[in-house]
């Protein structure tokens, strides 16, 4: 199988350069890019970019140039307080992109259309770690305390990140196998964000829960082998 491993954010690449050290980096239109070897499966790690539009283009870009039989998306979001803990893995089954606004005709409908569920038809009845299957929601922004209530009440919704939505609609489009793992890695609540205005919480946590889903890595990429 041909897998690529999209990173989005920047402080998760870092994080991925700093436990594949040796990484011999080339250089793409939109960002760094490395082939390595896990468990004898060659894999092509490469770095998405931050927010919608570097997501959407950097995942058609890997599409068209390196064909993959299975995409994968590893990343964080943020949690909302009382709904899900740090460091849950969130299995994504569905994406939504809830920062539009339409007034001139339906905001719903203009939702819908970029709304996307993912076949994880493939993947074993027994998954090899525990996750929460779960929909996330994407917007270019990070979580707006005043928008929580609407994103449950409507959406039953409890994590929120800025790239699946995109990754997940453009993967649609080209019948692209994809598979995103989302891990919590800060919360926020009433009383605003533990990591807003504190970068450097927010470092420290995606150091942690990056590392989890990088050591989880190769039994997923296995889980996909035996279901083809």
């Amino acid at each position: 199988m041909k897998i690529v491993v999209l990173i989005s954010a920047n402080s998760e690449w870092r994080v991925a350069k700093e436990l594949h050290p040796n990484l011999a980096l080339q250089q793409s239109p939109y960002g760094e890019y490395a082939e390595l070897t896990i468990e004898h499966r060659p894999v092509i790690f490469f770095h998405g970019g931050w927010g919608k539009i570097a997501a959407a283009a950097t995942t058609q870009y890997v599409i068209d140039h390196f064909k993959p039989d299975l995409l994968v998306n590893l990343g964080t979001c943020g949690g909302f307080v009382n709904r899900i803990e740090t460091g849950t893995v969130i299995l994504v089954e569905q994406t939504l992109v809830y920062d539009i606004i339409e007034q001139m005709g339906d905001s719903a409908e203009a939702i819908e259309h970029y709304a996307s569920s993912l076949d994880l038809s493939w993947l074993p009845s027994e998954l090899p770690f525990p996750v929460s299957r779960r929909l996330l929601v994407s917007a270019d922004r990070d979580i707006i305390v005043d928008d929580i209530p609407m994103l449950i009440e409507k959406y039953d919704a409890v994590a929120a990140d800025w790239e699946s939505g995109a990754i997940a609609w453009v993967a649609q489009k080209n019948k692209t196998r994809l598979l995103i793992l989302r891990a919590v890695s800060d919360l926020v609540g009433g009383d605003g964000g533990e990591a807003y205005g504190n970068i450097e919480l927010f470092h420290k946590r995606t150091k942690t829960v990056m590392k989890n889903l990088f050591d989880q890595l190769p039994a997923w990429l296995n889980a996909s082998d035996s279901h083809p």
